[in-house]
């Protein structure tokens, strides 16, 4: 008997993937975080039931969510991520060398650390000194910081009722 993840997509549109396997699960104070094996993604992160990325295809979305960015910027030293907590975009952010300063801000631990557990195509950018890591509000942080950003990526999840995103 085939196990399924089905995902609504709109009202009267659903979409099923096959489950090979769940990697492993925890529950965090804001949502639930899920690594599956899905078919035919591979590994797969799902917070709240819902597809994040996924192991084939992430990089499309990371790559055109940063660089259109930090290539129209003539030199971008510092930069802002509000939420990011897979570590995806501070990847794509620290591929550019003049990035002095990459300030990621998420809001759910727990989902920092899993993802630093179960992602090792991030590793790297957890480990770069020029990433600063800091566990609060996107907002918040950002309207307090002094200095400024020379470009400022919001990766964050949909505002979904209930979710850290929904106000």
């Amino acid at each position: 008997m085939s196990k399924w993840v089905e995902e609504e997509i709109e009202t009267g549109l659903r979409v099923g993937y096959r489950l090979k396997k769940i990697l492993d699960s925890s529950q965090s104070e804001f949502q639930t975080v899920d690594l599956v094996d899905l078919e035919p993604f591979g590994r797969t992160l799902m917070i709240d039931g819902l597809i994040q990325s996924t192991q084939c295809d992430e990089f499309v979305y990371h790559e055109a969510l940063v660089h259109p960015a930090l290539l129209a910027h003539p030199n971008p030293r510092s930069v802002y991520i509000g939420g990011g907590g897979e570590g995806s975009t501070a990847r794509e952010v620290l591929r550019h060398k003049s990035v002095e300063r990459c300030v990621m801000v998420d809001i759910d631990a727990d989902v920092v650390t899993f993802c630093k557990d179960h992602l090792p195509e991030n590793a790297a950018a957890f480990a770069d000194p020029r990433l600063e890591l800091i566990i609060d509000d996107a907002k918040a942080v950002l309207e307090k910081e002094q200095n400024g950003f020379d470009v400022i990526i919001m990766d964050l999840d949909d505002p979904l009722e209930g979710g850290p995103c929904y106000q």
